[in-house]
């Protein structure tokens, strides 16, 4: 079982006289920032000349400096720009500014486990990774409240990098909920996965699997749309809430039935070696090599697949009947 830290297990004096650097000011940029910022840490946020982001930070409050400026002058950074950015970005701008005793910090392993950043040994290198997206990071944390995090050091050059990353990890929310230990290697590995075999991948290509099939044999795509896209998200609560006994509990028999009669036929032996091979894929770097030279090259093919995707029937249909939705923030 993993090992869980909790507010009582973090001490936010660490972080007293440490003067900390968030790069990127995105989805978990500004989370971090702010939430930071709310628990008295002395933060500043590093972006590039000319960002549409640095107005947006200093209305927030915050010290904006460039990249080099923040990485020169804080004694740890967090990078939170996107992973195919991050190793130009760090060789470029922050590498330079990085002297021993000062500590590396990511909320994602991909640049360390597939070799893009190797930092200098003299760094304490960790990783805290709220298990949320960012906008919410930030929304709990006003609340009161914290989303649980992932906590890993990789490197542990001046002895307290967990005691640091912790004292980090309280001071943005996620030790109200808990904060468990892995490695930079396990949450990759797991995240990448889970994206591409559930949460992302695997649940959009079923959605548009059942809306297509039951708009090829005659339904009408808005009835499509409900009982495939729609109605998921209640489905999702009620998982969130109590896992799946709960959402059996909570619907039909006869939705229930309908669960363990036709589950196995649509996640088949063959749906699972396919689960497999795309775990073996992350583990031996061939996912992390193609995206990587995707993006050298421009990204051509994930480009057009996007503008593909943004553009089927479903989600015309979606646009249409969330807009009479007046109860949902509809995006």
């Amino acid at each position: 079982m993993a090992t869980i830290y909790y507010d009582n297990d973090a001490d936010l004096a660490v972080l007293e006289d440490k003067k900390i650097a968030i790069i990127g000011y995105g989805s978990q940029g500004h989370a971090h920032a702010l939430n930071l910022k709310d628990s008295g840490c002395d933060v500043r946020v590093g972006l590039y000349e000319g960002s549409r982001s640095w107005s947006v930070a200093e209305a927030a409050g915050l010290v904006v400096k460039t990249t080099a400026e923040a990485a020169a002058e804080a004694d740890i950074v967090m990078i939170l720009a996107p992973d195919t950015v991050q190793a130009q970005l760090y060789r470029e701008s922050i590498a330079p500014h990085m002297a021993a005793g000062k500590m590396l910090m990511f909320a994602h392993g991909f640049c360390i486990h597939y070799g893009q950043i190797v930092p200098a040994e003299d760094l304490d290198v960790a990783m805290i990774a709220p298990k949320a997206p960012g906008h919410r990071v930030r929304e709990v944390f006003t609340e009161g409240q914290g989303v649980p995090g992932l906590l890993a050091v990789y490197q542990d050059a001046s002895g307290s990098a967990k005691e640091v990353a912790l004292a980090y990890g309280r001071a943005i929310g996620c030790a109200r909920a808990g904060i468990l230990e892995t490695t930079f290697g396990e949450e990759t590995e797991t995240d990448l996965f889970g994206e591409q075999a559930v949460l992302c991948g695997g649940v959009t290509e079923l959605i548009k699997a059942g809306f297509d099939t039951l708009v090829e044999a005659g339904y009408q795509p808005e009835i499509a749309y409900f009982e495939c896209l729609n109605e998921l998200k209640l489905i999702v609560d009620l998982i969130y809430q109590g896992g799946l006994t709960y959402m059996r509990y909570s619907v039909s028999d006869t939705a229930e039935h309908g669960d363990y009669y036709a589950g196995p036929k649509i996640v088949t032996e063959e749906t699972r070696k396919a689960m497999k091979q795309l775990l073996s894929d992350v583990q031996d770097g061939t996912y992390a090599r193609e995206w990587l030279l995707e993006n050298q090259v421009g990204r051509p093919g994930f480009n057009a697949i996007r503008k593909r995707e943004q553009n089927l029937l479903i989600e015309e249909v979606g646009r249409k009947l969330r807009g009479m939705m007046p109860w949902m923030d509809a995006k």
